[in-house]
């Protein structure tokens, strides 16, 4: 959660603690969401809805529906107690009945370091690239904003079925346009659980009261705003990553989270509207398939041809932390940029120490100041993390404080410096998050230095009887390297749910994003923080999902034949793993290379997934065999897909190792085994033969056959198998390689990641 606004934590507390009465009298029932089987309608009901009120009726006299879904699943969801639910699961035509889940948010340079001012060119000038609408499932939209300007768009895409509705504070004649085609919010499940919404704290309408909407739509899809800062940071233009695509934004999340009732209402409305591409920066624990309502609407999503994409969550750097890991999403880590926003740390013997700053006020005076530990101005326990109340002002006022990272937000931390009297803060990372740096801010002068720099202050400080230090912002430095690095925040495979599929599927920049910004909260989101800015810069994945959404715009816009697993496959397999001629991508949070369970596939390269050369194309087909061979029941498979007569093949041998992916994983048992897998590749470019390459650890036997594979026609596609042999090896050991096949102008890769359970 610490990459989202320093706010988030404070005010799901403020809301929880201040829920109205209704919601508390309300506790004892809950949100569930019934799938229903849409073809055992009995006869005598005219449409589905009058039969879904009657199930209900038949359960509570009181309930009533909050949602009727038609289109990426089909049933409704109510407020039921738990016996109710039960007595609903029996119901005639009832596939299931579950329970609702809650998520949370996952929180200018990026096209040039992304390459796409080099890719403008190859990029089909047509109606079909503007035909595209991304549906951003968020906080909302602050439409005022230059990032949504429609000039240079033709008319609205035809085929868009999309509204823009009306608040008080919320006009649509004056929020949408061409660019922004079309805003909605849904509060009806949030509303039944917490109460209604608190108006003096957010906007009953699509507009954005927290910032976190405005920040990804603008950078999925946002126009050229030139000549643009924050705070006088990153100047430049600032656009979004398809800038010829439409905007829908559905406003699901508020203070108090974002819930599974109104996520699948907005899927739902969504693609009945006409989106291409769905973004959803959010996320929440893993659970099944079909009982996470996220990977429930993407599934009917894809099979309808809409790509979805979602962040991977910000619970990073342990194993086996990701959000949204179903195969049918893209599923998105963070990396960093080549752009950074040094402040030193400058100390009175002499060392100085690189930290990272967005600090625009009022500079310290240029001698140094007195400079003390929070640990050693305190009288509590945890006094070192600068928590609010813990400092005593007598010991900190006029100096420089030095405070751990970790528990509150990191803004906060120098809120509560300030408060006591502190003249500005040195914040320093704990093993936690190693050397990563995320650039904040600050309402007072304040930098953040990596655990190393930290853990030598913090020496000078406890040796030196009278330390003194300052700090000196160096601006905006453009260049560095090496980058991208994977996000010490950013989680990491692998799944929990099916190990065999490989997750995340790839990074994107999510470190120091600059985009559009609310006008409700200044840039903390700090209640005290008096600045509005037109633009902010905010790190999650999050901001790196917005970024692959954008891409998969400017995909479909490009190749509207393409289904949504050939645009995926086409970003995964023209990724990079390694820096030109050094190496494999770094992990911030060890200093050492990544692995694939770390960043997938690699870091994005859109020129070179403009044009992939081969695809692993995946159908609806090809995840209902999936469904089968994970052993899903008729019912589980119906929650999910909405078929409700299918059933698997007794007489076939279904295999997870059988789906198309564009990558590999291979979970071996300790003792010596076999593992096959079999894929088919399409060509989506000229003819020609491609070649296959294997790198692999000398503990894995990789056979690849055949090794040549001719295409002789566009749409042609080819089968080739990969057996993976390997010898005991003890349970937890991992490793990894890398598979690619090429011609004279293409490499179409996937990532080898191996593990022994």
């Amino acid at each position: 959660m610490e990459p989202l606004r320093s706010s988030s934590l404070m005010l799901l507390l403020l809301v929880i603690c201040c829920s109205s009465t209704a919601a508390v009298a309300a506790a004892k029932k809950r949100t569930y969401i019934v799938h229903m089987a849409k073809s055992q309608m009995p006869p005598a009901f005219a449409e589905h809805r009058h039969w879904y009120d009657a199930s209900l009726r038949s359960v509570s006299d009181t309930a009533e529906i909050l949602y009727a879904y038609d289109t990426v699943a089909h049933g409704f969801s109510a407020r039921l107690t738990p016996a109710e639910a039960r007595a609903m699961e029996r119901r005639p035509g009832v596939l299931g009945v579950m329970a609702e889940a809650r998520y949370e948010l996952h929180t200018t340079r990026t096209p040039e370091f992304l390459g796409l001012d080099r890719t403008e060119g190859f990029i089909p000038q047509s109606n079909t690239t503007s035909d595209v609408v991304v549906g951003v499932l968020d906080t909302g939209v602050w439409p005022e904003r230059k990032s949504y300007d429609d000039a240079g768009l033709g008319p609205v895409p035809a085929s868009w079925k999309g509204a823009c509705e009306e608040g008080k504070d919320f006009k649509a004649a004056n929020a949408c346009n061409r660019k922004l085609v079309g805003a909605r919010f849904f509060s009806k499940g949030y509303e039944a659980r917490m109460g209604p919404i608190n108006l003096t704290k957010e906007s009953r309408s699509p507009r954005d009261n927290d910032g976190h909407g405005t920040h990804t739509s603008s950078t999925v899809a946002g126009s050229a705003v030139p000549d643009v800062d924050f705070l006088g940071y990153a100047a430049g233009t600032a656009r979004g990553m398809s800038t010829r695509a439409r905007i829908a934004v559905y406003k699901v999340c508020w203070l108090g989270g974002c819930f599974g009732s109104d996520i699948l209402a907005a899927m739902d409305k969504a693609i009945e509207d006409g989106c291409g591409v769905l973004s959803l920066s959010l996320g929440g624990g893993m659970s099944d398939y079909y009982r996470d309502n996220i990977a429930v609407g993407a599934f009917s999503a894809m099979a309808m041809g809409v790509v979805v994409s979602c962040s991977a969550g910000n619970a990073g750097p342990g194993a086996s932390t990701l959000s949204n890991v179903a195969p049918w999403i893209t599923t998105v880590g963070a990396g960093t940029l080549d752009r950074d926003f040094p402040a030193n740390v400058l100390l009175s013997n002499g060392k100085n120490y690189t930290g990272v700053s967005l600090y625009s006020g009022k500079p310290l005076p240029s001698s140094p100041l007195p400079f003390i530990y929070a640990g050693n101005a305190t009288n509590t326990t945890n006094g070192n993390l600068c928590i609010t109340g813990t400092l005593l002002p007598d010991k900190v006022a006029g100096k420089i404080v030095l405070c751990d990272r970790g528990i509150n937000a990191r803004v906060q931390k120098g809120l509560v410096v300030r408060d006591a009297g502190g003249a500005g803060m040195i914040l320093a990372n704990t093993a936690a998050n190693g050397e990563e740096l995320v650039a904040d801010a600050h309402l007072l002068p304040a930098t953040a230095v990596g655990e190393i720099a930290g853990d030598a202050i913090k020496s000078y400080l406890f040796s030196d009887p009278n330390p003194t230090a300052t700090i000196a912002f160096r601006g905006t430095k453009v260049g560095v390297k090496p980058s991208p690095v994977v996000a010490a925040f950013s989680s990491r495979g692998p799944s929990a749910i099916t190990p065999d599929i490989l997750k995340p599927d790839l990074i994107a920049p999510g470190v120091n994003i600059l985009a559009a910004w609310t006008g409700s909260v200044g840039p903390t989101g700090q209640a005290v923080d008096p600045r509005r800015t037109e633009f902010n810069i905010i790190s999650g994945t999050s901001m790196s999902c917005p970024h692959v959404s954008g891409l998969l715009a400017l995909l479909k816009g490009a190749h509207p034949d393409w289904s949504p697993g050939a645009i995926k496959s086409a970003l995964m397999t023209t990724a990079y793993a390694a820096y030109p001629g050094d190496g494999g991508i770094l992990d911030v949070a060890t200093g050492r290379a990544a692995t694939p369970f770390d960043f997938g596939a690699g870091h994005v390269d859109p020129p070179k997934a403009l044009d992939p050369g081969l695809v692993y194309n995946l159908t609806n087909e090809d995840y209902l065999d999936f469904l089968c061979a994970l052993n899903y029941t008729p019912l589980q498979i119906a929650r999910l897909s909405r078929l409700t007569n299918y059933t698997c093949d007794r007489q076939k041998a279904y295999e997870v190792s059988d789906l198309n992916y564009p990558s590999f994983a291979v979970a071996f048992a300790t003792a010596s085994t076999t593992v096959k897998h079999t894929r088919t590749l399409t060509n989506v470019g000229a003819p020609g033969t491609y070649k296959a390459t294997v790198s692999a650890p000398e503990d894995v036997k990789v056979v690849v056959e055949p090794t040549a594979l001719t295409f002789a026609a566009l749409g042609e596609k080819k089968n080739y198998t990969v057996t993976f042999s390997t010898a005991s090896q003890p349970s937890g050991s991992t490793a990894f390689g890398r598979l690619e096949w090429s011609d004279a102008q293409h490499v179409v890769a996937s990532p080898l990641a191996f593990s022994w359970t």
